[in-house]
């Protein structure tokens, strides 16, 4: 196996195991939260915290380093228009994903703590849930544009440097 398929090969499992973490912490959040039931929220949410910094965290140092070692390795500019944009939306993808894992955490002690008091999610455990449900679309909808840009390797003149 040559160096190139080698990257390419963590490359793209960096970014399935983005898309794919992301999906499940979302939909798991989600499900546990339709239950409105405290320990329920709690538990799942300890796991999504856990997932997202073994998981998402590994992929997310990974897929830079994959990235430029790849486009190097073939010759590619970093100023090409796909490749542009694709850093873009990466870093578009992180400026909602870094407040999301704080809110996952925040969220994991704000349920936790009504758990152990056997009360309901307070009301700031439901604005964190509406703020991190909203930040989802954007950070999801930048990964897929990634995932296309890498498939199809666009000419974009107008982003090219």
């Amino acid at each position: 196996m040559t160096v190139y398929y080698f990257l390419k090969f963590f490359h793209v499992i960096g970014a399935a195991v983005l898309l794919g973490t992301g999906a499940g912490i979302a939909f798991f959040m989600a499900m546990a939260n339709r239950t409105g039931d405290a320990r329920t929220v709690a538990e799942t949410a300890r796991m999504v915290v856990i997932a997202d910094y073994v998981f998402t965290a590994t992929a997310v140092v990974l897929q830079p380093v994959t990235g430029l070692l790849l486009a190097s390795s073939v010759n590619y500019s970093l100023g090409e228009g796909w490749i542009v944009a694709s850093i873009a939306l990466y870093l578009v993808t992180g400026a909602f994903w870094l407040p999301v894992v704080w809110m996952q955490s925040e969220m994991r002690k704000l349920a936790a703590a009504a758990a152990a008091q056997g009360q309901r999610l307070p009301d700031r455990y439901r604005r964190l849930y509406r703020l991190w449900f909203a930040f989802g679309f954007p950070a999801f909808a930048a990964v897929l544009l990634i995932f296309w840009l890498m498939i199809t390797r666009p000419h974009i003149a107008w982003l090219t440097l």
